[in-house]
């Protein structure tokens, strides 16, 4: 069976000409696939230079102005114009400045009467350390020079002035009882004002945490602000107690003084006597005494 075929609408007269109904166009559309009608094509000749020229004269000024912007930044910045930041985030001041602000308000009361006297005139034979700005007592045998740097702890206190002598060499190292100077910065550039309670409690904790073995216990023998050599001092007196394998002191009594030299140093004196040889214990007192500014 065969599909009908689609009815026109229109009627076909015998002649062949169109049948009745609306004429809409007499224009034959193009056949599939001809090509469409042309397109403009681009200006050429001096319209085409202008538009080249404006374009290149805006990208040329906007060029300019960045380059402007970035001579101008590097100019003022030295070179780096990121720095600022850098220097907001470190802070390159050393451990105790930045631990113990300089005090803001009216200067710390000193002591008074007798002990703030002007002390005697040194005698005997002296240890002076001049980059700390102190002296004090210089002993005899067993004592002998200390000679080398030493920087233990988490403050790093520089002592490189000062006598010593071995008591016991055991499995860690040897041990020693030590008179020992240095000077630490305490204040910003050239300010010489400083928190002395501050500075001093942060000495004195750094070398019983430092310096001994751990853990340890504390007998406080005085802690507080004084006078050394006439000058303002906080000074931290203990006896210390502690065990460590193959060692045979199990105490010792020291001493941590921070003495305010009018410098933006100040001065730290460490005394330190094994109980191992208690006959040197009257030492800790007699040069903490025996301090005279420089």
């Amino acid at each position: 069976m065969s599909e009908p075929s689609e009815q026109s609408s229109s009627r076909q007269w015998p002649s062949g000409s169109w049948g009745s109904g609306m004429v809409t166009s007499t224009r034959v559309p193009p056949p599939a696939g001809s090509p469409g009608p042309p397109m403009p094509s681009p200006p050429s000749g001096p319209r085409r230079r202008r538009q080249m020229l404006i374009f290149g004269l805006v990208a040329g000024g906007i060029l300019a102005v960045g380059l402007a912007i970035i001579l101008v930044v590097a100019w003022s910045t030295d070179g780096a114009p990121f720095k600022h930041r850098t220097r907001a985030t470190a802070d390159n001041r050393p451990p105790l400045v930045r631990a113990c602000p300089a005090p803001t308000g009216p200067p710390q009361a000193q002591p008074s009467g007798p002990s703030a006297a002007p002390p005697p005139a040194a005698t005997g034979k002296r240890t002076v350390d001049p980059d700390a700005g102190i002296s004090y007592n210089a002993y005899g045998p067993p004592w002998e020079p200390w000679g080398e740097l030493w920087t233990a702890g988490t403050l790093h206190v520089p002592y490189k002035v000062g006598q010593h002598f071995v008591t016991e060499v055991y499995s860690g190292g040897t041990y020693h009882a030590s008179i020992l100077s240095a000077a630490v910065p305490t204040a910003n550039n050239d300010a010489v004002t400083f928190d002395l309670s501050c500075v001093g409690r942060q000495v004195a904790a750094d070398v019983r945490a430092s310096y001994y073995p751990q853990p340890n216990t504390l007998d406080e023998i005085r802690d507080g602000v004084t006078t050394l050599g006439g000058r303002p001092a906080y000074v931290n007196e203990f006896r210390l107690h502690f065990q460590s394998v193959g060692l045979t002191a199990t105490e010792e009594l020291s001493a941590v003084a921070v003495i305010d030299v009018g410098k933006p140093t100040a001065a730290v004196l460490y005394v330190s006597v094994p109980g191992t040889h208690k006959q040197w214990n009257y030492v800790v007192e007699e040069v903490l005494k025996s301090v005279r500014p420089r």
